[in-house]
């Protein structure tokens, strides 16, 4: 018998395509609700009198609970239904972010980040555990480039839009606002998530331990592939404005265009790359092959970054972060669904939560780095250097130290059946 066609192996059905816009549409709700702190910053300073080093804390308490949670919420989302797990971290989240427009001090507002850093840790385990269980391998990609769009719209989003709305309504309103639109989100996803069993039933196979995981070669390029990708990312989040404003002496509107502009180009990247990558396992193509392609091919690309401080010309500077940004949207639709084949629909929950976790290390490192750097020699070359250096280290790690992309053979269930069903 002849095997179905292409578009036939690669189509997403109706049920799963909202399943991907939604989840989607939460990651983009999730980085706005992180960023708002640094966004309303000057004011909520000025406000509360909070000093320099307690605005820093502040500014870094999300990643005190969002990073180790990570491992917690992976551990929790193999256990229980990620289907639920997921809608009670955007509660939690919706509910910090509310909270924080009626704080009136330092103590209540690092417990509102804090909060904020523990609700929003379910999400990408949760993500990864719902697509390895109800996305197959040839459709994989586009729930994960909606994903990917998702956080590369949301800072684009919350700097171009947010500050407009904080201008109109002030800043606890805008707490207040972002909140409730948080919350809305739960409607659609408790009408349509996933209701079948998926690809791996409740007595399926168990989840791998965490020593087991650890002993996999895989396991620890995926570590240090996320770790440099996210490096990347945080160093433009965290600096690109300074960068743009202090040393290419753009004004602050044309900052936030270009800022915006850049974010949104890594997004139809992202979009672009996981359709392509599902077409051609479609057509045959290994998993391994295309998975490290494009997690390979958009680090490699990324590290021209170093050239972005080298051009005099503005006009090149910019076009050259712009294909930075579209070289991140090239990985980022593809580096979590090699993780999701790797670790099984049994045990990605507990895979991504200890990836996630070293990956957002990421978010201390290249600012507080940066800054040093930045400090010692005045300028930003040796920084771009550095996170250049730090993307070609990412494709060493996808393309070289991470396996072949098949799921794991995990010691614990060889001996047990194991039953697929279809979603």
């Amino acid at each position: 018998m002849a095997p179905p066609p292409i578009s036939d192996r690669a189509r997403l059905s109706p049920e799963l395509s909202r399943v991907a816009v939604l989840l989607g549409l939460s990651i983009f709700i999730n980085y706005i609700d992180r960023g708002t702190l640094s966004l309303a910053a000057p004011i909520v300073k000025d406000e509360l009198r909070l000093s320099a080093s307690q605005l820093g804390i502040l500014l870094s308490a999300f990643f005190w609970t969002y990073a180790p949670f990570q491992i917690v919420s992976g551990w929790t989302v193999d256990r229980l239904n990620a289907n639920w797990i997921l809608p009670l971290g955007v509660f939690i989240w919706s509910a910090a972010t509310i909270g924080t427009a009626f704080v009136h001090g330092f103590a209540l507002l690092l417990a509102m980040r804090l909060i904020l850093g523990i609700g929003e840790s379910v999400s990408y385990p949760s993500y990864n555990k719902i697509i390895a269980n109800h996305f197959s391998d040839t459709n994989r990609g586009r729930p994960n480039s909606a994903i990917a769009a998702g956080y590369a719209c949301g800072p684009a989003f919350g700097t171009l839009l947010g500050g407009m709305l904080m201008a109109r309504v002030g800043w606890r309103e805008f707490f207040v606002v972002l909140g409730g639109i948080s919350l809305l989100w739960l409607l659609p996803w408790i009408a349509y998530m996933p209701r079948r069993a998926g690809l791996s039933a409740s007595n399926g196979p168990r989840p791998a331990s965490v020593l087991e995981i650890l002993r996999q070669r895989s396991v620890w390029g995926t570590f240090a592939g996320l770790f440099s990708f996210n490096y990347l990312l945080y160093f433009l989040i965290t600096w690109l404005p300074f960068y743009l404003v202090h040393e290419r002496h753009f004004s602050i509107q044309k900052m936030s265009v270009i800022g915006g502009a850049a974010f949104f180009a890594t997004a139809l990247s992202a979009l672009v790359s996981g359709w392509l990558s599902d077409r051609w396992i479609a057509a045959g193509v290994t998993e391994t092959r295309v998975r490290k392609t494009f997690t390979g091919l958009g680090p490699i690309i990324a590290s021209t970054i170093v050239l972005v401080p080298a051009f005099s010309d503005s006009r090149f500077a910019i076009a050259m972060l712009v294909l930075v940004c579209i070289s991140m949207g090239i990985c980022s639709s593809n580096l979590w669904a090699l993780t999701q084949t790797l670790a099984g629909a049994s045990t990605t929950g507990r895979w991504t939560g200890l990836q996630n976790f070293v990956g957002n290390l990421a978010g201390i490192v290249a600012p507080a780095l940066t800054g040093l750097v930045v400090d010692r020699t005045g300028r930003f070359f040796w920084a771009f250097a550095i996170t250049s250096v730090m993307a070609l280290l990412g494709a060493v790690a996808w393309i070289f130290i991470v396996g072949p992309v098949k799921e794991t053979a995990w010691r614990s269930n060889l001996s047990m059946p194991q039953r697929r069903v279809s979603s």
